[in-house]
């Protein structure tokens, strides 16, 4: 034993960078040189990963929140947004939704795109919100708004969340005050709700950060089947029928309650937090629609067997601010009567303006009426160039999506 202490058979069993001399035993391979750390995509951080995902096709944008949280994180932020508008990833579209006791129906057209047509896809809410019959009344006169890529669907006491990328609808806060026919715009990422409660004239804002409403005023008038838009930090409240007889509500100066604000607007600087007055539209008539594209905010008018267009100046940076200018009408087919059974919504798309007409039960008012239905169409739809100033005409909204209310999408 003592000579295995100085002999070679002791010494092979320490690791040596020689071999003993007079050897003949096999050595082994080297050991390999330790794998150098691989990086994978989990493991970039925040700004690289966002300027991969910023890249992907709006086709595949769908199955990415699904992937893991971070990831549905990073599409959620506002930097996710400032990456791909530059690329020109993002598109400006319309979307309309209609409603029934079983979900509802969404379809979506993108301007100036090569196909040219409205896509429809059906979503169901009932599993998510307990829907029903219930749902399908308390959506029947819902506003929409959109903020980045998600649609809030608000009705006179539910509230829905739709994210247009991967269809998934959630429901969300209620307004604290009972609210139809209300009007309903998007200033700094918030929105606003006015009008439209026989109770009150507050106004409140909902938070989407939070999912929660407040009071932040009250309106000088109380309106009923108002229509709502938002230009340079300022809430427009435009049009619809006095309710009520006080919080905020004006009378005649006979003392009478009877007052149609069919044309007049009240303007509410968020910011500053207080009222703006305006002058009402000059030719009078009712506002049946209206939108906000660029600077201005654009309404048409109603004036029983014609319409108006009009331009309202809401830029408060430039010399101009509150002036009112008519516009080329609108070129509606002959056959369409102006009266309780046609309604208008009005969207504003970068530099035009889209109105959509919906007729409700067209065929049987006009058999009864003994006017032909040759080339009327039931929800026609006529896009405003801002830059020409002239009407064109654009695809027909499909026939399965009825009385639909509508919104203009960055998605």
């Amino acid at each position: 034993m003592s000579n295995c202490n100085s002999g070679w058979l002791m010494k092979s069993c320490f690791p040596t960078d020689q071999p003993p001399p007079n050897s003949y035993h096999h050595f082994s391979a080297p050991a390999p040189a330790p794998a150098p750390a691989t990086t994978t995509v989990c493991s970039l951080p925040d700004d690289l990963l966002l300027d991969i995902l910023s890249r992907v096709t709006q086709s595949s944008l769908s199955s990415i929140p699904f992937v893991c949280h971070r990831w549905s994180h990073l599409i959620d932020s506002p930097q996710f947004y400032h990456l791909r508008r530059p690329r020109g990833l993002l598109h400006f579209a319309v979307f309309v939704l209609s409603f029934s006791d079983s979900g509802f129906l969404a379809g979506n057209y993108e301007l100036g795109s090569h196909d040219n047509y409205w896509r429809t896809t059906t979503t169901s809410y009932s599993l998510l919100c307990g829907g029903g019959y219930d749902e399908s009344v308390s959506y029947s006169h819902a506003r929409l708004a959109a903020i980045g890529r998600w649609i809030y669907v608000i009705g006179k006491s539910t509230m829905l969340r739709c994210d247009t990328w991967t269809g998934v609808v959630i429901p969300r806060s209620k307004m604290s005050v009972f609210r139809k026919k209300f009007a309903v715009a998007v200033v700094a990422g918030k929105i606003y709700v006015a009008g439209g409660s026989t109770r009150t004239a507050a106004v409140e804002e909902y938070d989407p950060e939070t999912d929660s409403w407040r009071v932040v005023c009250h309106a000088p008038k109380m309106r009923y089947g108002c229509i709502g838009t938002s230009i340079d930090g300022v809430l427009y409240v435009i049009g619809g029928l006095k309710i009520g007889g006080g919080d905020g509500a004006r009378t005649t100066a006979g003392g009478g309650a009877n007052v149609n604000y069919a044309s007049s607007m009240d303007l509410y600087d968020v910011e500053a937090n207080r009222w703006l007055r305006s002058r009402a539209v000059p030719s009078g008539g009712c506002a049946v629609a209206a939108c906000s594209s660029g600077d201005c905010v654009y309404v048409v008018a109603s004036h029983a067997v014609e319409l108006s267009f009009w331009r309202f100046n809401g830029s408060r940076r430039g010399v101009g601010f509150g002036e009112w200018c008519r516009l080329k009408s609108p070129p509606l087919p002959t056959q369409v009567r102006l009266d309780g059974t046609v309604r208008f919504s009005c969207v504003g798309v970068e530099e035009k303006v889209v109105l959509i007409q919906i007729m409700g039960c067209i065929d049987d008012l006009l058999r009864r009426s003994g006017r032909s239905t040759r080339g009327v169409k039931e929800a026609l739809v006529l896009v405003y160039d801002s830059g020409n100033g002239e009407w064109s005409r654009g695809p027909d909204m499909p026939d399965v999506v009825r009385r639909a209310a509508c919104v203009c999408v960055e998605w």
